[in-house]
């Protein structure tokens, strides 16, 4: 089951790393300006680079705040999206929640996900 979902969720967090890649080489076209195409051939290692970038980051915490609400805020924003892709049949017999209200859950996973940037902020 583990590996299951890894085979399901690793492709979707790539294709979002390289989707966001070619949104920025898109802007960057339109701006007239050097993109993403300086890290690696085409910039396909822009989002790796960019992933270390986050994880290696010092974060800034204030001094009023919930240290651990700051810190798992980012996991509840991820979680939450993933999950929306939960009531997609990606094989046949493949889905992981069959509920009859897919699209309603999808809505309300979507919108869940605004409670971790809230609570980052």
């Amino acid at each position: 089951m583990v590996l299951n979902l890894l085979l399901t969720l690793l492709p979707i967090i790539l294709s979002v790393a390289f989707v966001t890649v070619a949104e920025r080489k898109g802007l960057a076209a339109i701006q007239r300006r050097v993109g993403p195409d300086t890290v690696g051939a085409y910039g396909l290692l822009q989002p790796f680079a960019d992933a270390l970038k986050l994880i290696l980051k010092e974060t800034v915490i204030p001094r009023p705040a919930s240290a651990p609400l700051i810190y798992l805020s980012p996991l509840l924003a991820l979680c939450c999206s993933l999950l929306g892709f939960s009531v997609l049949p990606f094989a046949l017999g493949a889905v992981y929640a069959d509920i009859s209200y897919g699209l309603l859950a999808t809505l309300i996973f979507s919108g869940l996900s605004v409670f971790g940037i809230l609570y980052a902020g």
